[in-house]
């Protein structure tokens, strides 16, 4: 089987792009050729294991003359907003695609053709080849980009609702594609997510500290709770000197970093600004915090839960729609403590005046989690070669 996986934006730098890296590393070692398509930066530095052919498609040229379009409207680099971008700009991207995919599948003529995010591309894909294979992954920004705006919406349902096969992260994120596509159930499978059990290990040994450590991993962004999460730290029960809060990642928008940073100015605990990390300095990060914690407005199933227990940490997060209900068939015993989200509109904007509600809630979490002894939760089991079996004998 010859597969080419296909992407809009980066194959890395976000959770989806680490999904398809991981399953194009789960693929090689079941010995498929691959190739991959992906949206990059002439600036960018991809990493795929040897032998697979990469056909990038170049954002801010003569051909593409503005940033790369990303499927959340705030990226952890340089982007443009789908709801935003102009006919002229949709037409050159379809042109700019076409000419590629087009030489990619001439030259190294795959089997089936995966596609990232059920969204432009992916229709567009499915439009241009006709008699081949496409099987779609939705990751839930896609969803969300369907719920918020119009932008050519007639013409990606129709071709998604002509995809072979989609695979999804969860039971609920089924229902959604059901409901907002019109895919039957039936052309639908669940394949959650993994980790790399190479690189997010356990401490062999913690170092004793008096302080209690936080870690966030992700955009800094408001859409992920960010400035919830510092202001929630001002409704903890002293000592808060105590209260330690790392933020790893890369910022959303210049105006909303420009007000995390004012907020972490005004924060009475310490907030510390990691900057983005690679997989590998993400993990040895991790273990040196006791609880890891997601306060997001929107997620597909995120892969840093995963890690952050695959690490030894306790967990919080928002209980967003499917996750909780994967997880607990999943992960026995996990621990993590659900915090309930605010109130919402337009699938990821929190009703402000529901967010001192949310943040006092996020407090009495971190407590929690705080008087909780350690715990090994057991994730062996979601290993990214076990999801790359699952899509190759689902259909």
């Amino acid at each position: 089987m010859r597969i080419m996986s296909i992407s809009a934006q980066k194959p890395n730098s976000t959770g989806s792009g680490v999904y398809l890296t991981e399953l194009v590393k789960g693929f090689h070692k079941l010995g498929i050729e691959q190739a991959v398509l992906a949206g990059v930066y002439a600036s960018d530095h991809v990493i795929l294991p040897e032998g697979i052919s990469f056909f990038p498609v170049f954002f801010q040229t003569e051909q593409l003359p503005y940033p790369i379009p990303g499927m959340s409207d705030e990226m952890p680099y340089q982007s443009t907003v789908y709801s935003q971008m102009t006919d002229n700009m949709l037409e050159q991207y379809r042109n700019a695609f076409t000419k590629d995919l087009k030489r990619a599948v001439e030259e190294f003529q795959p089997d089936v053709l995966l596609c990232h995010h059920l969204y432009y591309l992916t229709a567009l894909v499915r439009e241009l080849f006709p008699d081949r294979l496409v099987w779609g992954i939705c990751h839930g920004t896609d969803l969300r980009q369907m719920k918020k705006h119009g932008m050519r919406a007639e013409m990606i349902r129709e071709n998604i609702q002509l995809l072979d096969h989609i695979f999804v992260l969860h039971q609920t994120q089924q229902l959604e594609v059901s409901a907002i596509y019109g895919v039957e159930e039936s052309r639908c499978t669940v394949i959650g997510s993994g980790f790399n059990q190479e690189v997010f290990l356990p401490c062999e040994k913690r170092e004793p500290h008096e302080d209690i450590r936080l870690i966030f991993a992700g955009k800094i962004a408001e859409k992920k709770g960010v400035m919830s999460l510092i202001r929630a730290l001002t409704y903890l029960d002293d000592p808060k000197e105590r209260v330690v809060l790392n933020l790893a990642g890369g910022a959303g928008n210049k105006e909303e970093y420009e007000e995390i940073l004012a907020l972490i100015k005004e924060c009475p605990c310490r907030v510390n600004l990691l900057g983005k990390l690679s997989q590998e300095e993400l993990a040895a990060e991790l273990r040196k915090n006791d609880i890891f914690i997601l306060p997001s407005f929107y997620e597909g199933l995120p892969l840093v839960i995963l890690e952050s227990l695959a690490c030894g940490l306790k967990v919080i997060a928002t209980n967003l729609p499917g996750v909780k209900p994967w997880l607990d068939l999943n992960v026995k015993e996990h621990g993590i403590i659900f915090v309930e989200p605010p109130a919402m509109r337009n699938a990821d904007e929190p009703e402000k005046e529901d967010l001192p509600g949310f943040e006092q809630r996020l407090a009495g979490a971190i407590a929690c989690a705080a008087d909780q002894n350690e715990r090994k939760v057991d994730v062996s089991h979601l290993s990214w070669d076990g999801i790359c079996r699952k899509i190759i004998s689902a259909v």
